[in-house]
């Protein structure tokens, strides 16, 4: 569904082991890694789209994971104007995502790639929290940064990691006037 301004509405899907790694998905065929996510359907709840996205991405059901909560608003983030699909109505400009945080209650065996018809992973791994800043696409950093910000508190409730200096020296950057 893409509402009024052009974003398309979205789940996003952290899901951390018990000692707070990150799954990290290489979308298949590409040199390009992201957390799982995927659209909302018409007449489906942000939760219901998680679980869904879920299975066919991860391959993970309802009960295999523990959903440990969610961003408080929308995430948006704008596709560079070489990604847009002019011809395509209604336009989508890029994604305005709900971010959840889910906790693996299964091994990591039980993670199919292959769960669907067309898979969107060839290969996973763990990695630490922020590492995600470092990899992802630079369209979506921005994003990232602000879910993986407002649900570190749910991974690490005795005190979030302080972010490596390299991902400090970024932000640091982008905040200085030009």
């Amino acid at each position: 569904m893409i509402d009024e301004e052009g974003f398309r509405s979205n789940v996003g899907i952290i899901l951390t082991n018990d000692r707070g790694q990150l799954f990290w998905g290489r979308r298949i065929g590409q040199n390009a890694w992201q957390f799982p996510q995927g659209g909302i359907k018409r007449n489906e709840t942000p939760l219901d789209a998680l679980y869904r996205e879920l299975e066919e991405e991860v391959g993970l059901s309802p009960h295999q994971v523990e959903v440990l909560g969610c961003t408080q608003g929308w995430l948006r983030y704008r596709l560079p104007p070489y990604l847009i699909r002019r011809n395509q109505r209604p336009l989508c400009i890029g994604q305005k995502q709900i971010w959840f945080m889910l906790r693996i209650l299964a091994e990591d065996s039980a993670v199919r790639l292959d769960a669907c018809k067309h898979p969107e992973f060839d290969h996973w791994r763990w990695v630490e929290y922020w590492e995600p800043l470092r990899e992802v696409v630079f369209f979506k950093r921005a994003v990232y940064r602000r879910a993986l910000d407002e649900l570190a508190p749910l991974v690490f409730p005795n005190g979030v990691p302080a972010r490596p200096a390299w991902a400090r020296r970024r932000l640091q950057r982008r905040r200085q006037p030009r």
